[in-house]
């Protein structure tokens, strides 16, 4: 399958009628990943931002930090499928706080797959362990300007206290779901 690069965080398939997640896309993906300053790239299989479903392959990488976010103008629901390796999941409360109901493994270990977020829910995920991929659905159309609304109670990924805040969030879940702590 054609791959054509849209920016230094995404490539997108090049297909017509149909194209399929195979497991040289996914180690083309989390190599990508790697080698991206952000941890994390993303392989988009629709054909444009205005697209009325999202569909894509999010690769990540551990130390990966997206920024807590939600998507509530325009209200979208947000869907994540466990493709390989495993991931981390926090639904936050208005005011960043969360606890073990408030995460979830996406691991297929533990026999847990998918995570389906309602529009408006703080949320935000990373890469458990390496090379972590996962196929992601959200509606449509994306603009810059309301795709997301930050939460406030995070910093920003340029902010010098984004790392150790990641840090501190994973740390936390870590401890709440029985998880091994990570040696920074």
């Amino acid at each position: 399958m054609p791959l054509r690069r849209i920016s230094l965080l995404a490539t997108q398939s090049g297909h017509d009628r149909f194209a399929v997640a195979d497991a040289a896309l996914l180690a083309r993906k989390a190599r990508d990943a790697a080698a991206n300053p952000r941890r994390r790239e993303i392989h988009r299989f629709h054909a444009s931002d205005g697209a009325s479903l999202h569909r894509m392959i999010n690769a990540l990488q551990p130390g990966s930090y997206v920024r807590p976010h939600r998507h509530l103008t325009p209200p979208k629901d947000e869907a994540f499928v466990l493709l390989t390796g495993a991931m981390g999941f926090v639904a936050f409360r208005d005011d960043g706080s969360f606890g073990a109901e408030d995460c979830a493994v996406l691991d297929r270990a533990r026999g847990v797959l998918a995570v389906d977020v309602v529009a408006g829910v703080w949320h935000t995920v990373f890469a458990l362990v390496a090379d972590t991929t996962v196929f992601e659905i959200k509606p449509g159309p994306y603009s810059p300007v309301s795709d997301k609304d930050f939460a406030l109670f995070a910093p920003a990924d340029d902010d010098p206290g984004a790392l150790p805040y990641f840090r501190d969030l994973e740390a936390r879940f870590r401890s709440l779901m029985g998880l091994p702590p990570l040696s920074w």
